[in-house]
């Protein structure tokens, strides 16, 4: 591939600059975001992409990778983070929402206290494209009714409506609920 070649698809060029159209951007705000994009080759080069979202808390981070690692595992897939895709953006909900548009999958760890995507809940039931490709991996606490709240409680029951919530407890039931994702 020549310098002048870009190792991005054209159609994923084509929805960045489609997402883009509307914002004024930088030419450097440009270059980082072409470069993110080509940070993401695999997940174009692999048959399934799963972009994992949650808290990235000290605890709740390892589990996290725990999913990431897990997902990696399969044959034919790419598993990440947004923190995995390096750049400081002005717009992080940009950032989200181009790298949801690329991804088979989006997958939610949500545990109490915060839950760590709180805003990214709000697109995922919110976008009928991201919503379709959802999956959430949802904490149950023993000693806990509602944990999360009522507004995030109806986000986990369109989730759990779609057959696409899985809960966990322990870290070997996170392990099996992740098996479980397509």
């Amino acid at each position: 591939m020549s310098d002048e070649e870009s190792p991005v698809p054209d159609d994923v060029l084509k929805s960045a600059k489609d997402q883009l159209d509307e914002e004024e951007i930088t030419l450097a705000d440009n270059e980082e975001i072409l470069y993110a994009l080509s940070e993401l080759t695999p997940v174009y080069e692999n048959d399934r992409s799963y972009f994992v979202l949650g808290n990235y808390d000290r605890e709740p981070i390892r589990r996290l990778n725990l999913v990431v690692d897990r997902l990696n595992r399969r044959t034919n897939a790419y598993a990440f983070r947004m923190v995995d895709i390096r750049g400081e953006w002005d717009n992080s909900i940009q950032k989200f929402c181009l790298i949801a548009d690329l991804v088979t999958y989006l997958v939610g760890v949500a545990e109490k206290d915060p839950s760590g995507f709180l805003v990214e809940q709000g697109l995922l039931v919110g976008t009928t494209e991201y919503f379709a490709k959802s999956h959430v991996l949802k904490r149950t606490y023993e000693d806990e009714v509602h944990p999360f709240g009522w507004m995030q409680d109806g986000i986990f029951e369109l989730f759990d409506r779609g057959g696409r919530l899985y809960r966990w407890r322990t870290e070997e039931d996170l392990v099996n609920m992740t098996g479980e994702l397509p």
